[in-house]
């Protein structure tokens, strides 16, 4: 009886996830395919809809782009800070400090306009410069994420992953990886999700992101009710679609560990 339970309840389960999946998916579409539905509504939206698609493009490929590099930049942070060489964890933990400590802003101005000052050579694009203060800043907070999630898991799952003949590298990645994972989701989602509302700060240095061109046509429409509406909205359905995605993830780990 127990085993049908849980057959029907990992059924459940997967009809959750796929909905999840698909409704992420077609909304997904709908952004990056957005001035057609945008066209339909009145003006001032209906005639700048394709400048609207355009905002929702750089937004998303900002979010998609620096949360892939934040996630990965933070897996280093956490093995470093967490590390027992002094050389690795202390310069680890005071790049965590900066950029937990100091305003996203004043980062992304850094990258901008501080590199090309201090390196000639260092010279990016607005975008670019964007994509890596975001990232590098979302990567610090990762970092922090997991690294709680990994001293979460208890010594003697390594102890005894290590008395079983694993190297150390298979026991993080076989046995404190995929537990570490599972409890550091709900923070790394929503890291994920402040760093869809943070990229609107890449409208500082002239990123056509969504809130530069929603800004742009308030100000050129002097209609600002409309505008700011429609760019709220469409950021909620950014957040909204990476919540339902990251939901039905979190339920499949859920899942795989009950089952082990």
């Amino acid at each position: 009886m127990a085993s049908t339970a849980l057959t029907r309840a990992d059924k459940r389960l997967v009809e959750k996830d796929r909905l999840a999946v698909a409704a992420s998916l077609l909304l997904l579409l709908f952004l990056l395919f957005s001035a057609l539905p945008l066209s339909l509504l009145p003006d001032p939206i209906g005639n700048n809809a394709r400048q609207f698609e355009e905002g929702v493009r750089t937004t998303v490929l900002l979010t998609l782009f620096s949360s892939a590099g934040g996630l990965m930049i933070g897996v280093a942070l956490a093995l470093a800070t967490g590390s027992n060489r002094r050389w690795l964890r202390i310069p680890a933990g005071m790049l965590v400090a900066v950029l937990r400590g100091t305003p996203l802003l004043v980062q992304i101005l850094f990258v901008y306009l501080g590199l090309p000052s201090l390196m000639p050579s260092l010279t990016l694009s607005a975008f670019a410069s964007a994509l890596l203060a975001l990232t590098l800043n979302v990567g610090a907070y990762n970092g922090e994420v997991i690294r709680g999630a990994l001293a979460a898991i208890p010594n003697g799952q390594t102890e005894a992953a290590l008395a079983l003949g694993l190297r150390p590298s298979q026991t993080l990645i076989l046995v404190k990886g995929p537990q570490a994972l599972r409890l550091a989701m709900p923070g790394l989602v929503n890291n994920l999700i402040a760093l869809a509302k943070d990229s609107s700060l890449a409208y500082a240095i002239g990123v056509v992101e969504l809130t530069n061109v929603g800004n742009r046509i308030a100000s050129s429409t002097f209609l600002p009710v409309p505008i700011l509406l429609t760019t709220a909205a469409v950021y909620f359905a950014i957040t909204a679609m990476i919540a339902w995605v990251a939901g039905a993830l979190e339920g499949r780990l859920s899942v795989n560990i009950t089952r082990k």
